[in-house]
């Protein structure tokens, strides 16, 4: 039996970072069809609207990397729809390439947009949850959270720290009522791992990771992995001698992420570079 006081999705308010496309969307059209009032955040608030337009929530502009943003999202969100019940940080970038390669304004727009963009809604959201005693965080972190790829140094160091800083909360929550859950999926097919082949890695529809989502609400699981064997590979190759490791690294060419973009990556990374930008001269 679980330890947590249960959660009825039905009415219950959800906030969603990120929410405009890919997984979040997907979350999002999940919850509000469980009957969730939802909240939309996303950098692109056009994207917001559109998400919220189809499924009945509203949208709010939110940069997860700038802490006040953050709080006037989940202000606005709770004026809206009532406390917060679930929180879903979802939001995340990765730039792929040589480590020495990446700028350091790239370097630090990956930290600070999947790990201070945890952090922000984690301390926003916990306050209120702690007052009503009870509340479930989701971080929707990612297999390179577990398992290193050449290619993706500081995306990896981002996700191993989403993926710490989820397990040390969840412990020191879990007596107040609280849940903290990490959602670890291997590649998914959207934007953000467009053009890489992540070959042996499989390629999973954002569908599934909003199933696990929400599946976490009930289950309250520490960890998900998406698909479930990759999370077991992932624990496999925590214990497995480096010669053989990287002799099976050699065999799959795990070097993809360090090659030369294709064409359809082009368009995600004028976008990484456009917000990186704008970041640096706000």
């Amino acid at each position: 039996m679980s330890k947590y006081p249960d959660l009825d999705l039905d009415g219950a308010h959800v906030a969603i970072t990120g929410a405009g496309q890919g997984i979040g969307r997907a979350t999002a059209e999940r919850m509000a069809a469980l009957g969730a009032r939802v909240s939309i955040g996303d950098l692109d608030l056009e994207a917001a609207k559109r998400t919220a337009a189809d499924i009945g929530g509203t949208a709010h502009h939110l940069d997860v990397a700038d802490q006040a943003s953050f709080a006037a999202f989940v202000g606005e969100a709770e004026e809206a729809n009532g406390p917060l019940a679930v929180l879903v940080n979802n939001a995340g970038i990765m730039p792929n390439g040589g480590f020495l390669d990446l700028s350091d304004a790239l370097n630090r727009a990956t930290m600070e947009v999947n790990v201070f963009g945890v952090v922000h809604g984690m301390r926003l959201a916990l306050p209120g949850m702690l007052e009503r005693g009870r509340g479930h965080i989701v971080n929707v972190a990612s297999l390179a959270g577990k398992f290193p790829v050449k290619g993706l140094a500081i995306y990896n160091a981002s996700k191993f720290a989403v993926v710490g800083l989820t397990a040390a909360t969840r412990l020191e929550y879990a007596p107040h009522g609280i849940s903290v859950s990490a959602v670890l999926p291997s590649a998914v097919d959207t934007a953000l791992a467009s053009g890489l082949d992540m070959r042996p890695i499989p390629k999973v529809k954002p569908g599934r990771i909003a199933d696990a989502v929400v599946a976490s609400v009930r289950t309250r699981a520490a960890e998900i992995a998406v698909p479930g064997y990759v999370g077991a590979l992932a624990t496999l190759a925590a214990v497995t001698p480096e010669p053989a490791l990287n002799a099976f690294r050699r065999l799959v060419r795990d070097d993809r992420a360090l090659r030369a973009d294709p064409p359809e990556r082009d368009g995600y990374r004028a976008r990484l570079h456009q917000d990186t930008h704008r970041e640096e001269n706000a």
